[in-house]
């Protein structure tokens, strides 16, 4: 059966703060790229020229700037499947770097620039998994970076050697998940292959990044909630840089002496020692053609049915609303249209009252 209901998405400003739910950040030496409304934009750090880079019905994810910031990678499927793009900073046509149908995720750049990495289960059997692959800028054939296991990764400065997670949660927000998907961040040797594995507790250990001489992680070993946290390869030794309390850090980026992350809706600027942390504020601008009111088909999605006394209607939820539909000939009735609350579990008394 299919019928339809109008939807108002509503975007979320707030005037003091700036936009809210700016996701996957990405930091160069003077601007911000993130991911909003599934675009992708990059601004000033003083958030006083936002710039949206892409304007498509596709999903875009995982933005990283080049080493020189002059260039975004970032992740699309507007070819119909997930693929590595890039795009200068000032704007213009995206460039698309890999072809191969399995999905991609862009991961960061090789220290020169001159590659893109990223993740994808190409060529894995019988039970695909993600490795590491590296993509030229110029285009052309991508290069296996290893055969570990490698969702997320990023090179050490030098780079003669790689920090990987090598796994791919299905739900990395589980708050205290202390399962089989928590495995070691894994210091990789790209000469020799040889792995080192920084101290886990079977805690959440998501997000590495090389800066320097030390390498930040998000993790959630000390008390369940998800803190930014380094390890320094030379000393083998751990160090808690953030400390909150309630709240996730979700996102982690960086550059120089800078940390980047997402908490709490909003984007955080701090030293990568912790201190100095302060809130950015952006404001986005835009058509969002995806949050104009329109007729939306919610047939597939229609459940909890409920007949009516006579039988000539029924009641059934979809999307978050209440609907009536006639048995065979009348309208489509919309009885709440509360596009801002979720409506369950509709229905029908004996007596007609609904």
């Amino acid at each position: 059966m299919l019928f339809a209901g109008v939807f108002i998405f509503n975007i979320l400003i707030v005037s003091a703060q700036g936009t809210r739910l700016l996701r996957q950040p990405s930091l160069s030496s003077d601007k911000v790229a993130f991911i909003y409304g599934a675009d992708l934009w990059v601004s000033d750090l003083d958030g006083k020229q936002v710039l949206r880079l892409t304007s498509t019905p596709a999903v875009e994810s995982t933005p990283h700037f080049s080493p020189d910031g002059k260039w975004i990678a970032f992740t699309s499927n507007r070819s119909g499947s997930q693929a590595v793009y890039i795009v200068p900073v000032t704007g213009g046509e995206p460039k698309r770097l890999t072809w191969y149908p399995s999905g991609t995720l862009v991961r960061g750049w090789t220290g020169d620039g001159s590659k893109v990495l990223y993740a994808s289960d190409r060529e894995t059997a019988p039970v695909p998994h993600n490795r590491l692959w590296t993509v030229p800028v110029t285009g052309g054939p991508s290069t296996l970076l290893s055969k570990q296991w490698g969702h997320n990764g990023s090179f050490s400065p030098d780079g003669k050697r790689i920090i990987v997670d090598k796994m791919d949660r299905w739900d990395v927000e589980w708050r205290a998940y202390r399962g089989g998907q928590n495995t070691p961040l894994i210091l990789l040797n790209l000469a020799d292959f040889s792995e080192t594995m920084l101290p886990n507790t079977s805690s959440i250990d998501i997000m590495p990044l090389w800066l320097g001489d030390k390498i930040y992680f998000i993790s959630d070993r000390n008390g369940g909630v998800a803190n930014i946290w380094s390890y320094d390869p030379g000393t083998a030794s751990l160090a808690q840089v953030t400390k909150f309390t309630g709240a996730d850090v979700k996102y982690l980026a960086g550059n120089g002496n800078k940390l980047l992350y997402e908490r709490e809706g909003y984007l955080h600027l701090m030293d990568i020692g912790g201190a100095n942390s302060r809130q950015l504020s952006f404001t986005v601008s835009g058509d969002f053609p995806w949050a104009e009111t329109r007729w939306e088909d919610v047939g597939s999605r229609a459940g909890y049915a409920s007949l009516s006394p006579t039988g000539k209607r029924a009641i059934m939820e979809a999307r978050g609303d209440i609907f009536t539909i006639p048995a065979e000939n009348g309208d489509v009735r919309n009885l709440t249209q509360s596009s801002g609350a979720a409506d369950r579990a509709p229905i029908w008394s004996p007596l007609g009252v609904k």
